[in-house]
């Protein structure tokens, strides 16, 4: 894939609009957005951004991160605590986010989304209250690991990291997570199926490959 130099605002602009201008492929009247990226690559950011552009085009938006909906401690440590297999397969709820998160927004679905469930720090249930994401509304969910799990995302962002930024921009203490991403990289192939894919090796200086379209 051809990448050309881009800027977070014009890149943040031009996601706007398309998500702006999409509607979702299975007819439901809300739109889901996944941007996914190790946590060395920033999704939250993007995700921050692209929030505030969409809202400024009127649309109501729900932003969710991954971190939000981990399983408890017993089950994401079972194998210790720097198993990147059992990071890989264990440690995010995706039960839970089909749950709470993608059945309310199928198209005869409630719109009654759950923005977190589980804080990490405490381990226990955080008991937010449901947001009510109304017709026309957007979804964006960001963070790792999220393609290949069958979400029903209408638009998919990748920001990518080569080898060496990601080992280089992730903290010391989760470096035991890379072997995860390379896995990643081997059985989903992010870069072949997400519908925009970012180089953001340079945190000031990302690339990007245009829109890609389903």
């Amino acid at each position: 894939m051809r990448l050309e130099a881009i800027t977070w605002e014009r890149l943040t602009e031009a996601l706007a609009e398309e998500a702006a201008g999409r509607t979702a492929h299975d007819g439901s009247p809300w739109l889901r957005v996944g941007i996914d990226a190790a946590p060395a690559a920033r999704p939250g950011e993007l995700a921050g951004r692209l929030t505030d552009a969409l809202r400024l085009r009127g649309r109501s938006v729900q932003t969710n991160s991954v971190h939000g909906f981990l399983r408890p401690a017993s089950l994401r440590l079972e194998y210790g605590r720097h198993d990147p297999d059992a990071y890989y397969d264990e440690w995010f709820d995706r039960q839970a986010l089909w749950r709470e998160v993608f059945n309310p927004l199928e198209p005869e679905g409630s719109g009654r989304v759950l923005p977190d469930l589980w804080d990490p720090e405490r381990d226990r249930a955080t008991r937010s209250p449901y947001v009510r994401l109304p017709p026309g509304g957007v979804l964006l969910l960001h963070g790792p690991l999220l393609l290949g799990q069958w979400f029903p995302f209408d638009l998919t962002v990748h920001l990518g990291l080569s080898e060496g930024a990601l080992k280089r921009r992730t903290e010391e203490s989760e470096r035991w997570t890379l072997p995860a991403f390379e896995r990643y990289e081997a059985e989903v192939a992010p870069r072949e199926v997400a519908d925009v894919v970012v180089r953001a090796d340079d945190p000031r200086r990302p690339a990007w490959g245009g829109i890609g379209g389903r």
